[in-house]
């Protein structure tokens, strides 16, 4: 099937890009639990060479891919039915079939965002390679998102492949100009770079991550330096207001960490969609 076929009948089109992003939606709460595992297994063992220290305790295989999807508790195989995307999860009601222990929510909550997130890039990019590259940065922004929320860590293998995608992909103009996505990578990471040296020097502590320079970067690579200001703006209101949530909630110490990359991912997200139109609504509002 072809965007032809999906422009003259788009019912059928955007069924099928659901069908899609429930599938990757999938993929991605796998992904979400596994790839930390295996990045701190590499990470482990890095360290062991490093250090000339004996090889610890050999583990089982664990990859992306093995060992199949199975209840973490009583590691009872998932079969076909139970394995399918956003229904699976309701067909079991958030339990395994087998010993009954819970199934996170995020696996749901991942799928369904993975879906919508496939079902509004169509619709506001069109069945191009905008919309199709979109729905991509889509579904890295959500796994980056709920990995730094358990994990308090943004992988390299996930933000740099795609920080250097967005380049590629503004190389042709889809997004921003190419001088532009190429300033806004080095500015963006250079900017949090200097903020994390000025904090630390100023309190001796680290205020956040590499990664968030990193993910920072991948903003500027696919929206421009233009884009930037909005990003850096809206990421950080809506960290401070929840952070302030959940210390007035008494559900957060002031000294714990927050992560910082879902809600830049999220700010990234917005601003690639509708980072233009609050552009010029505020320029306009600035004005008068």
């Amino acid at each position: 099937m072809n965007p032809n076929s999906f422009a003259s009948d788009p019912i059928v089109g955007y069924v099928v890009v659901a069908l899609v992003g429930a599938a990757i939606g999938s993929f991605l709460g796998m992904l979400v639990y596994r790839l930390p595992i295996i990045l701190k297994r590499q990470w482990e063992r890095d360290c062991r060479e490093a250090l000339s220290l004996p090889e610890g305790q050999k583990a089982e295989t664990f990859t992306i891919a093995w060992p199949a999807s199975h209840c973490p508790q009583c590691h009872t195989p998932l079969t076909i039915r139970d394995n399918i995307p956003l229904v699976g999860y309701w067909l079991l009601r958030g339990r395994c079939r087998h010993c009954a222990a819970s199934i996170p929510r995020r696996y749901f909550l991942i799928e369904a965002l993975t879906t919508a997130g496939a079902i509004v890039s169509m619709a506001h990019f069109g069945f191009t390679p905008r919309g199709g590259l979109a729905f991509l940065l889509t579904a890295a922004l959500i796994a980056l998102s709920f990995i730094d929320i358990r994990e308090q860590i943004l992988p390299d293998v996930i933000t740099l492949p795609f920080l250097w995608l967005g380049l590629l992909a503004n190389r042709a103009g889809l997004y921003a100009s190419l001088d532009s996505a190429v300033l806004g990578a080095a500015a963006a990471y250079l900017f949090l770079w200097v903020v994390f040296q000025v904090f630390r020097l100023a309190t001796g502590k680290e205020g956040m991550g590499h990664g968030d320079f990193k993910l920072f970067a991948l903003a500027g690579a696919w929206l421009g330096w233009q884009l930037l200001p909005l990003v850096l703006l809206f990421a950080s209101l809506t960290g401070a207001l929840y952070g302030g949530a959940l210390i007035l909630a008494k559900r957060q110490a002031r000294t714990a960490p927050i992560p910082f990359g879902p809600f830049l991912c999220a700010a990234t997200w917005c601003a690639l969609f509708y980072g233009w139109p609050l552009m010029t609504f505020y320029l306009r509002a600035g004005h008068g």
